[in-house]
């Protein structure tokens, strides 16, 4: 995929640079060079003097445009490792990129990894990306997908306790997942995508064998979506769904019931291959399918590929939105 600056509005992506302690100022730096133009394309939020010294260890160039949003005390930084300091720069650096996108003065949101333990120290207790993004936007119904060459995955329930989740889910919840689901892919499709629904429990239940979850909660939201011209199939057992979705040669997405149901096989395709796109934003927001990597930061490792596809996605789809 390349950018094209030449079918691209004005106005530019805006990037959250994410913990600075962890890799996000590292794939920036990477993913806005391995693209002819790119840079040109893109503002980030975050701390330019973190971002100058990165692109400078990495003999790269340093990013154009950077937004100041706050700055991190360099010496009180912790590289590698999670902290109140860090949690509360990459959550001013995310609030002050969607916020640009919500007045207009960007086009989409790319966002880089944070940490939601550092978050959480600092004070803003939002369990991601996702849920924080949909307070922004007014309280908007949000459905995360994880995307990549291979697969699609929609999410019913997203950061949540596993027990939690299977608690959680209803008829209502389900329904709207696929709902937004549908809606949001047939705008990027151009068409009505085919959707299949996960089961919950093995072999889909087996008839109530093995749990009810399918022919109380699942099917009667499939129904239901179905009654309204919605192409949901299911429930399908989740141990070969993804298959039959893979290459969305039978299926456009698969929505998954719980977090990793649907990320784990999206995941193991190549995680370096992955984007994730929040579904029902009034905005295009999309970031690289991996974390902060903390482990790795700061050594000048790290793989900016995702990150580089989740910029590419966002351009491609603001470009698809502004012609139809």
């Amino acid at each position: 995929m390349n950018a094209n600056p030449e079918h691209i509005p004005l106005a530019p992506l805006a990037i959250s640079q994410g913990d600075p302690g962890g890799i996000g100022p590292e794939i920036i730096v990477k993913a806005l060079a391995s693209q002819p133009g790119l840079a040109q394309q893109c503002v980030v939020h975050g701390d330019p003097d973190l971002l100058n010294a990165t692109a400078k260890s990495l003999r790269l160039p340093i990013p154009p445009k950077i937004e100041v949003v706050a700055y991190t005390h360099g010496s009180s930084l912790t590289v590698g490792a999670s902290s109140a300091l860090s949690g509360d720069h990459a959550f001013r650096c995310v609030v002050s990129a969607a916020k640009s996108v919500l007045a207009g003065k960007a086009r989409a949101l790319v966002t880089a990894p944070l940490s939601k333990q550092a978050m959480n120290l600092a004070g803003h207790h939002y369990p991601g990306h996702t849920e924080l993004l949909a307070e922004l936007a007014g309280g908007q119904a949000v459905r995360m997908m994880l995307a990549n060459a291979e697969l699609r995955v929609v999410l019913v329930t997203i950061h949540q306790p596993l027990a939690e989740a299977i608690r959680s889910l209803s008829i209502e919840l389900i329904a709207q997942a696929i709902e937004i689901a549908a809606a949001s892919l047939a705008v990027s499709l151009g068409r009505a995508p085919r959707l299949a629904v996960a089961g919950l429990n093995p072999h889909a239940g087996e008839a109530g064998l093995l749990g009810q979850e399918e022919i109380e909660i699942i099917a009667p939201a499939i129904e239901l979506m179905r009654n309204k011209g919605i192409d949901a199939q299911g429930p399908f057992p989740p141990d070969t769904v993804f298959m039959s979705a893979r290459g969305m040669a039978r299926y456009d997405a698969v929505i998954a019931m719980y977090h990793d149901q649907g990320l784990i096989p999206v995941k193991y395709l190549g995680v370096e291959d992955g984007v994730n796109i929040t579904l029902g934003l009034p905005f295009v927001r999309t970031s690289p399918d991996h974390g902060t990597a903390f482990d790795i930061a700061g050594r000048g490792i790290a793989q900016a590929k995702s990150m580089a596809s989740a910029l590419i996605a966002a351009i491609e789809m603001t470009t698809r939105e502004t012609r139809s």
